[in-house]
């Protein structure tokens, strides 16, 4: 009899849109998509700058004659500097709230791309670069947190996977601009392609003000009955709201070492950084090994050089035209945004792990196919048809693949896995390895490539994706269908974890 009240109430609870655990089960609530594309359209800005940039940079060397060393240093600056708004944006965002944060982050952007339109000289480019950079650094860790801290489990995957659809978004977008824009005259097409950064920019600000704040983060400074009022707008029913609401003021209480209440409010994310770094209990080093180590294969990958460079890259190759270049660009972005959709629609499905294997072998392979198409055609006087398709082909295939795998699953690990607490300082602790790996990559392409030849950058690279695979393998637990605070458990002490499975194996009974 128990058994079939038990069945009984299991169905009812199934039919009002949750399961067992109050996660949702139904279709994707409107306003928690509208929520996650608003704060996701903050990433728009990194891929814009890094579509657009590949071209600009052809006109800039030209126009104010700098060299090859320069260029590095103009296209790598972002990358490393962002690191700085990176690290400032954990601190940042446990003080302020993550949605003041994502306003910040675009203010700055904005100032960055107006220095760089505007830039009379190398120097004045390249502290817009820089200012620029901090703003990328903090939309990319706030993006993610923001919208792993308003999603449901079941549909966490695909909303936390849009800040990488944007970028690409963005990519594709500085790609037409360029294409677009190339038959201009010099002193004006790249300061076009890079102040219009400033358009998104603006419009980014003013959509965060129909945002709410993070319900995390109003439970952490104790305004709880605030966080509620949002819960309930992002969940199927009150009864998951409820749900919601109840798991994560439990886990905040065990973060914060004591009861959720209004004397959270003096919490501002300090002790974390010790916690981190200093004193790291295992799980929490487990953590920190998987998130750093997702971010630099992400960027280890060279994904952010290739495309800074390809037109340089198939310029070596034997095309000599400007706009066939930039066409070169525009096929692979659309590759791209072509793949990471598809990436974003089945992450809940298929998990993240089972793609991101996928993703890191395709690369592996494609990076080689390139190698040896670019090895072929510098030893070659004619320059073939064929071998410039293969090439072309294998450049589509690396972004194709990095777009299923480690382009949108990177950002959804790294926001998901960190207890409340540790959660935005610790994302941005990894998201900042992740813009210091990818501004040395970007420094050092070119320098790298012209004593080993590109065909030789691109082998090393096929291997650092071997490598990065077996990492993958043995360090990434499933997170897919897990509440942000059960990813937890899977990080915890084996017998830990045995003792929670227990547990749930008897809520179920």
């Amino acid at each position: 009899m128990a058994a079939e009240e038990a069945q009984m109430d299991a169905n009812e609870t199934e039919a009002a849109g949750y399961d067992d655990f109050g996660h949702g089960t139904t279709g994707l609530n409107k306003y928690t998509l509208l929520c996650a594309l608003l704060a996701s359209t903050n990433s728009i800005l990194l891929g814009y700058d890094i579509g657009v940039m590949s071209g600009a940079v052809i006109f800039i060397k030209e126009n104010l004659k700098i060299t090859s060393v320069q260029v590095e240093i103009l296209v790598g600056s972002l990358n490393v500097l962002s690191l700085i708004g990176s690290l400032a944006s954990g601190k940042t965002s446990d003080y302020i709230g993550r949605r003041y944060t994502i306003v910040l982050a675009a203010v700055t952007f904005l100032v960055g791309a107006l220095l760089m339109g505007f830039a009379p000289s190398f120097s004045m480019l390249l502290l817009g670069r820089i200012v620029a950079g901090i703003g990328v650094g903090y939309s990319l860790m706030i993006s993610p947190v923001y919208t792993a801290e308003i999603s449901p489990a079941m549909k966490r995957g695909f909303l936390t996977s849009l800040p990488e659809v944007f970028i690409v978004s963005g990519i594709l977008l500085g790609y037409i601009v360029n294409y677009s824009l190339s038959g201009l005259p010099q002193n004006i097409n790249w300061r076009l392609m890079l102040g219009f950064a400033a358009i998104p920019a603006v419009a980014i600000g003013f959509g965060v003000i129909a945002m709410p704040e993070s319900p995390r983060w109003l439970v952490m400074k104790g305004r709880t009955d605030e966080a509620k009022r949002i819960l309930i707008k992002v969940s199927d029913s009150s009864q998951e709201a409820e749900f919601r609401l109840s798991e994560i003021t439990k886990a905040a209480a065990m973060d914060l070492g004591q009861a959720t209440s209004s004397s959270n409010s003096n919490w501002r994310g300090q002790g974390v950084w010790r916690e981190l770094l200093l004193s790291p209990s295992r799980p929490v080093r487990r953590i920190l090994i998987a998130a750093i180590g997702i971010n630099f294969f992400m960027q280890a990958s060279g994904n952010d050089a290739v495309i800074y460079y390809c037109p340089a890259v198939f310029k070596d190759a034997g095309i000599q035209n400007k706009r066939q270049l930039f066409g070169v660009n525009v096929i692979m972005g659309v590759a791209k945004a072509s793949f990471v959709l598809i990436s974003a629609l089945y992450l809940d499905r298929f998990g993240r792990r089972p793609l991101l294997l996928l993703g890191s072998i395709g690369m592996a392979v494609s990076l080689a196919a390139l190698g040896m198409g670019s090895k072929f055609l510098e030893h070659s006087e004619t320059k073939p048809l064929w071998a410039l398709i293969v090439c072309i082909v294998a450049v589509c295939a690396d972004a194709a693949f990095f777009s299923i795998g480690l382009g949108p699953i990177t950002w959804v690990y790294s926001s998901e896995i960190f207890p409340l607490r540790l959660r935005a300082q610790g994302t941005g602790l990894a998201i900042s390895v992740n813009r210091l790996v990818s501004g040395v990559v970007s420094m050092t392409f070119l320098t790298i490539s012209k004593k080993i030849t590109f065909g030789g950058m691109f082998f090393v690279l096929s291997g650092i994706m071997v490598v990065g695979t077996v990492f993958f393998y043995f360090f990434l637990p499933e997170t897919k269908n897990k509440s942000l605070e059960e990813v937890w458990a899977l990080f915890e002490d084996k017998d830990k974890n045995d003792d929670g499975k227990r547990g749930t194996q008897m809520r179920e009974m």
